[in-house]
């Protein structure tokens, strides 16, 4: 009788699948951001059900149970992942594929098939099949009746190994919680790197435990500029105030973890030796002119800077002993940007020291100062990356660097060698205005980048050879915040800009076309509608 049963089940679990084995699909089934690299269309139709069982290595629970999760959220079946047995969506390692982040992905009216050489290719395979799905699948409210995959041979791989996205929280704050939500945005773009701005002249955003008055002084201001500001200081207008908060090492350790499970990498940025005003308003020992600071309540750029001292390098070494500890990232950012020289020009002990170190200038101190850093990084089996002014003179040993001031600096370090990624403003700053029309948007720092500017940039400079096209690692976008104060207002600067960056960071240069791509966008957007997201909609205008 028993076997009778089995026999019927499975049986009825054939006829059930059956009937979508000749369904016909259509290119609007198939509309997957970034684009796959090789993607070829096929007959039928799978059907999700109670009988659906997602199977795979121990090695690949974290992956199993996700797509197994997302399925069972779905349409309220219990669809589980085992490491045993049989079940027909299967993820399987295969050494044969060559690139780490690359994958397979089959789906007939009866199994489905995700097969990469890493757990992280697995990971990719399952955004995609989730792209197959409705978007209503996002709402996780188990309202599906049916829900079916439509069938598809995919291979893809990624064009560049770095693609990434970046938040500043040290202007504007925000909850942990979102930081987890922009991870979630990160990895369902198949993006790998979260570059996570921890400090700035307005606020130091991390716990550490040595220096407690780095949160309890520098991680808040009395006061915020209100709007533009003036030109003239004495027409500028404050909101009065007071405005702070910081992650604890909990908090950071958590989401670190968090974004493990994604794939997604969490590089620290902690700035130097200029934007430290709020480190240096904590700590007045560390500045160069001996006076009481005070934590930035405007933007920009402000003359103090770190005191070139033995005192400021046991203090750094010390922060970044604990950022390191939480942060498993190779490379750890340390800016380096808009760093005035103003204060080490009128510094009697700056000056001894590039006497001392016989230094041409203010900016080979800089360069001293940035390879003393690396040094000690270097020491604890980490690499640092910063922003391309690292370049002026000198570049440290081993520093990768972000090009950010258009492309120049990219492409000089690559020729000298060194790892880049490409951040110009002109294409994947995302704090710009999205239109013309101002006076409409948000409030943002200025210029216009709009999703068909992301889409048109192309990261690799023509001015490389080969040999040295190596060294562009790929590309990222920035987000500044200094206009930017609540997570919708982020959601709306980033939406669908990222997007747009994903499949440029991805997709080959010959498979990105615009018109394809808003044509596939369109599509992409119910699913920001099912995630309850605000997006900007400029780009789905008719």
């Amino acid at each position: 009788m028993r076997i009778s049963i089995i026999a019927f089940v499975c049986l009825l679990t054939f006829s059930c699948n059956n009937k979508y084995k000749e369904v016909k699909n259509t290119p609007e089934d198939y509309q997957v951001i970034p684009k796959p690299s090789k993607m070829g269309m096929l007959t039928g139709k799978f059907l999700v059900n109670a009988n659906t069982r997602v199977v795979g290595s121990e090695a690949l629970k974290n992956e199993g149970e996700l797509l197994a999760n997302m399925l069972s959220s779905a349409t309220a079946e219990s669809i589980s992942f085992s490491s045993e047995g049989k079940g027909n969506i299967t993820l399987k390692l295969d050494d044969a594929i060559e690139n780490e982040e690359g994958y397979k992905l089959n789906v007939a009216f009866d199994k489905i098939e995700i097969s990469a050489k890493k757990a992280k290719g697995i990971f990719y395979g399952i955004q995609t099949l989730r792209q197959l799905m409705p978007a209503s699948i996002e709402a996780k409210d188990g309202s599906l009746k049916e829900l079916t995959i439509p069938a598809v041979k995919i291979e893809d791989n990624p064009r560049f190994k770095y693609r990434g996205m970046h938040l500043d929280v040290g202007r504007h704050l925000f909850p942990a919680e979102f930081i987890k939500k922009y991870i979630d945005l990160i990895a369902m773009h198949k993006m790998n790197t979260f570059h996570w701005h921890l400090t700035e002249d307005q606020g130091w955003r991390i716990e550490i435990k040595k220096y407690p008055r780095l949160t309890e002084i520098g991680a808040w201001r009395k006061e915020t500029l209100v709007g533009h500001g003036a030109t003239k200081k004495l027409d500028r207008k404050y909101d009065g105030k007071r405005y702070g908060g910081f992650y604890t090492q909990e908090e950071v350790k958590d989401i670190v973890a968090y974004a493990t499970t994604k794939h997604v990498t969490v590089i620290p940025e902690i700035e130097l030796p200029g934007h430290s005003l709020a480190a240096i308003t904590a700590y007045p020992e560390l500045g160069n002119t001996g006076e009481q600071y005070e934590v930035g309540t405007r933007w920009g750029v402000y003359d103090e800077i770190y005191a070139p001292s033995e005192k400021t390098f046991g203090f750094l070494e010390d922060v970044l002993t604990e950022v390191i500890e939480l942060f498993p990232s190779k490379l750890i950012h340390i800016g380096g940007d808009e760093a005035p020289k103003t204060q080490w020009k009128n510094s009697k002990f700056a000056q001894e020291v590039i006497k001392r170190e016989g230094l041409k200038d203010e900016h080979e101190l800089q360069s001293y100062f940035i390879k003393r850093i690396e040094k000690f990084l270097n020491s604890k089996g980490r690499n640092i990356i910063g922003w391309d002014e690292i370049l002026e003179g000198g570049l440290a040993p081993n520093a990768a660097v972000m090009s950010w001031r258009g492309t120049e600096g990219g492409i000089a370090a690559a020729k000298q060698k060194h790892d880049v990624v490409m951040t110009p403003g002109h294409s994947v700053y995302f704090d710009h205005y999205q239109t013309e029309d101002k006076d409409k948007e948000p409030l943002a720092i200025g210029g216009k980048t709009t999703v068909a500017d992301v889409y048109a940039y192309e990261p690799m400079p023509e001015e490389l050879t080969p040999e040295e096209r190596q060294y562009i690692l790929g590309a990222q976008a920035n987000v500044w915040t200094e206009y930017m104060k609540t997570t919708d207002h982020v959601e709306y600067m980033i939406l669908p800009r990222m997007s747009a960056l994903s499949e440029v960071v991805w997709s080959s240069k010959e498979n990105r076309n615009w018109e394809d791509f808003s044509i596939r966008l369109n599509t992409f957007k119910d699913r920001f509608d099912a995630l309850g997201l605000n997006y900007a909609k400029h780009t789905f205008k008719k």
